[in-house]
């Protein structure tokens, strides 16, 4: 069963469509107030341990093993209580996942996206 998870920068223009809006980033967005970002939602504990986002480096050539090296993570609380809460808010309907990352298809937040959609 695919559930309707949107991925987008916490840039882009909300949607009345978004369903609920939920930062997926550790660290806050730079230039964004919380009044615009819109959020229903800030989950940390969803976000790559800082020691993983750092030798990732958000180097596209590294996005196969980045991955399974955060999915390993996702698997250890307190993450895995995120995402969780990620699981259950997809059960009632649509939810935006927000990052601010400029390379959103080779990103935690694609990863996660992709998660979500099709869980099991």
């Amino acid at each position: 069963m695919s559930r309707e998870v949107r991925l987008i920068r916490v840039y882009d223009t909300p949607s009345p469509d978004d369903g609920s809006r939920v930062l997926v980033d550790r660290v806050w967005p730079r230039g964004v107030t919380k009044a615009t970002a819109r959020l229903d939602e800030w989950l940390t504990d969803v976000a790559p341990s800082t020691e993983l986002r750092r030798w990732y480096g958000h180097r596209p050539d590294r996005f196969g093993e980045f991955r399974d090296r955060y999915l390993a993570e996702l698997r250890e609380p307190p993450r895995a209580a995120a995402l969780d809460r990620l699981d259950a808010l997809c059960r009632r309907g649509p939810v935006t996942l927000l990052t601010a990352t400029r390379d959103v298809a080779h990103s935690h937040a694609a990863v996660l996206t992709e998660l979500l959609r099709h869980p099991g």
